[in-house]
């Protein structure tokens, strides 16, 4: 069982449906990610921030599954937006491998490089520490540098609005080749998912079956065509809804059988879904079920729909 691919705006195909490697515990995340490796995936999604880059090395080399056969990804974290290439240098030795397939900009939020904390740096009165005279377009730069070192085949973002990208692309050397996003059954973003198509952007989905106890599993239209489709679970319909708009899907698990579930049963519900099915579904949130699950406090407006006014 292997996935279908998509290909990248500079010519790069990618699978269409990765593993995900957030909140993964460092001793379940090896495990998993060799699972998920022999069961037919090739591309795992990681980040710097995540914590557990080391593992996710160790369980692709238990694989046995050569490296240039796996489409890796990672990000770069928001104290790091002045230190791209050091960074990057650490995801690369934790990971064990010489270059990644692709390296995002994790969040479009520069943070104090020297505040009191490498991850998550606070301000006294209990902010983040956003480095506020740091401009994105040369975290851009940065990026853009790291391709042409061979040290990153694409580049791209991560929770990117249409306002970030118009910040970026007028001094762009390079499109970013992906935008990785909170997106499934209640939140589509399906304007913003038509400005990515127009410029040649792919989106990715994190947290594709919503968080944890996500009521999307439970969804009665998702539920119903599930059934009329003879398709094993509610959960499919999800995976397969976004790999029928284009859509690249990161459903995370640890659990073996849940790793093979979501790889087959995304690609059965993709074969088997109607232009019909997609309408219904594409309402679903305007209905009255629109919600986000990941709104980190930044104090910043990022210029997406659904999203609470930040407060000072």
């Amino acid at each position: 069982m292997t996935s279908h691919f998509t290909t990248l705006n500079n010519g790069q195909t990618i699978p269409a449906i990765g593993l995900g490697t957030w909140q993964s515990k460092p001793n379940e995340v090896a495990r998993a990610v060799e699972h998920a490796l022999k069961a037919g995936y090739r591309h795992i999604d990681c980040a710097w921030a995540y914590g557990n880059e080391k593992e996710v090395g160790e369980g692709l080399r238990a694989s046995g599954v050569p490296r240039e056969e796996v489409f890796i990804t990672s990000k770069l974290w928001g104290t790091y937006h002045r230190r791209v290439e050091e960074c990057l240098d650490q995801t690369l030795a934790n990971l064990g491998t010489s270059y990644l397939d692709l390296y995002l900009v994790h969040w479009p939020i520069a943070m104090n490089p020297n505040g009191n904390h490498p991850v998550m740096p606070m301000r006294p009165n209990g902010n983040r520490d956003i480095d506020e005279s740091w401009d994105l377009i040369y975290t851009w730069k940065g990026m853009e540098a790291m391709v042409k070192k061979g040290k990153v085949k694409a580049i791209g973002g991560s929770n990117f609005s249409q306002m970030i990208l118009e910040r970026i692309l007028p001094t762009a050397e390079i499109i970013p080749a992906v935008n990785q996003l909170e997106i499934h059954l209640y939140n589509p973003q399906l304007e913003l998912l038509d400005y990515l198509k127009s410029k040649q952007i792919v989106p990715q989905a994190y947290s594709p079956l919503g968080s944890t106890n996500s009521p999307l599993l439970t969804d009665e239209s998702a539920t119903e065509i599930a059934k009329k489709r003879g398709l094993k679970s509610t959960s499919d319909v999800l995976l397969g809804y976004l790999l029928a708009k284009d859509i690249i899907v990161l459903p995370k698990s640890v659990t073996p059988s849940r790793i093979e579930s979501n790889l087959s049963g995304a690609l059965e519900a993709y074969s088997v879904l109607t232009p019909e099915d997609i309408k219904i579904l594409d309402g679903v949130a305007a209905g009255g079920k629109q919600k986000r699950f990941i709104m980190p406090p930044w104090g910043i407006d990022l210029g997406f729909d659904n999203w609470p006014a930040p407060t000072k």
